[in-house]
């Protein structure tokens, strides 16, 4: 990686896209800072706290603390995430949009498009959501029509701004925008919670216990990390080899190749599902002024990931359970719906092509879906893991951090795609060099 880096930046027209990604990365931490006007932005936080949750952790990651603190750029790039979500899916559910996605360059353009507009939807209605939850907990300095107004259009213009620097990104800098802005949110945090750790499991310890404390943070890191590669990295190559034909007086195909099925097909789409369900029920009640108890009230604790792990609540096995049934859910279901064995099959079949051992069409079909099952069952085992090595720190021992197995996924995949660019990069322009001598 630091070799690539290394490598990369002697040449001119990617050091120039690093320092335009650092500067545009400068101005979404400096927009981060600026609260929303009309706001008391202490009591707000302490209400987001309440009312969240966990859930509360999940979204100061993704938006780099700007949420919490209720910035003008509190949205951040989740709305446009959730919007391309489901544009992904419904591309997959809608002809029309699935015709348009084949139609080239302008078929993508026009999809784009929609994203964007959908993403100005989205932040509108989560504006309004939470100006109507400010106005019932009474922080708002300004009250009334005006109030909200001021809100619904400073988090909008804030989250469309973000969009239109991640796009920016995307077409000057290095990487994906959207992705980059992300990873340094995520990033942004990670000090933060170290020196969180730093106070209450090292500091003022005596020395024995400080270093043994000290190591075990280091190792869960670490070991989080190496899972987080190897879940990232895994890939089941399914060989397939192209019948031999003869064009005139030539023989043409033959050839061996493979498709590379990923373990971690769904990414970390399944844990952002299941964690944004399981938080739902604490928003409802906060939102209608709900007062459940009883067993009700033991589940609603049970949904929360910071009690899971915790001897004291027995009822946080419930939450437990119902997170990995989700994960496991949710795996499968993307993966059916971005994945078409049958697709792949009909296409072997058409060139040529066949999987030794196996009859082309529908036995095919039937060998690349009992592949597929076992390795999203892997994956889906694989993020649960990286998931609740956390939670489960969090909840025997109160080791509570913002970032968890979901972010350390997406820094560990977005680094890596990054790099890949820039190596794409550069063999074009070694290829272009050697053309032009």
């Amino acid at each position: 990686m630091f070799k690539t880096l290394k490598n990369a930046l002697k040449v001119k027209e990617i050091r120039s896209g690093l320092m335009f990604t650092f500067f545009i990365l400068i101005i979404v931490r400096f927009g981060s800072m600026i609260p929303v006007p009309g706001l008391d932005t202490e009591a707000v936080k302490q209400y987001l706290e309440t009312t969240l949750g966990d859930a509360n952790n999940f979204l100061s990651s993704f938006t780099g603390g700007s949420f919490t603190q209720m910035s003008i750029f509190a949205l951040n790039v989740t709305p446009y995430i959730t919007s391309s979500i489901i544009m992904q899916l419904l591309t997959i559910a809608i002809p029309a949009l699935e015709e348009m996605q084949k139609d080239g360059e302008d078929g993508r353009k026009k999809i784009t498009a929609i994203t964007r507009y959908l993403t100005i939807v989205l932040s509108v209605v989560e504006s309004l959501g939470l100006a109507v939850g400010f106005d019932r907990g009474h922080y708002l300095t300004i009250t009334g029509p005006m109030g909200y107004l001021l809100i619904i259009v400073t988090l909008t213009t804030g989250s469309a701004f973000v969009m239109w620097l991640g796009e920016r990104v995307t077409d000057y800098g290095v990487g994906n925008g959207i992705s980059i802005i992300l990873l340094i949110n995520i990033v942004s945090r990670m000090p933060s919670d170290f020196s969180d750790l730093y106070v209450k499991f090292v500091k003022d310890k005596d020395i024995v216990n400080a270093i043994i404390a000290a190591a075990i943070i280091i190792a869960v890191i670490v070991v989080t990390v190496v899972l987080v590669v190897l879940l990232q990295d895994g890939v089941r190559k399914v060989p397939v080899q192209y019948a031999q034909k003869v064009q005139g007086r030539r023989n043409v195909g033959g050839q061996s190749s493979h498709i590379p099925m990923k373990v971690n097909t769904s990414s970390v789409i399944p844990v952002i599902f299941a964690s944004s369900i399981l938080s739902l029920p604490s928003v409802f009640i906060s939102l209608f002024n709900l007062n459940p108890s009883g067993v009700w009230s033991k589940i609603l604790r049970g949904m929360n990931s910071n009690y899971w792990f915790n001897p004291n609540y027995p009822w946080a096995s419930v939450g437990l359970i119902v997170y990995i049934l989700l994960v496991f859910f949710f795996a499968y279901f993307y993966t059916s719906v971005t994945f078409n064995p049958m697709e792949i099959a009909n296409n072997m079949k058409k060139s040529g092509g066949f999987i030794p051992g196996i009859r082309p069409g529908k036995p095919t079909q039937d060998y690349l879906n009992r592949i597929l099952n076992y390795i999203v069952f892997i994956g889906a085992v694989g993020l649960i893991i990286v998931a609740l090595i956390p939670v489960f720190f969090n909840g025997r021992f109160g080791a509570n951090v913002s970032f968890g197995g979901t972010s350390l996924i997406i820094i560990v995949g977005v680094i890596i795609e990054t790099i890949k660019q820039m190596e794409s990069k550069m063999i074009v322009r070694n290829y272009s060099g050697f053309l032009t001598d």
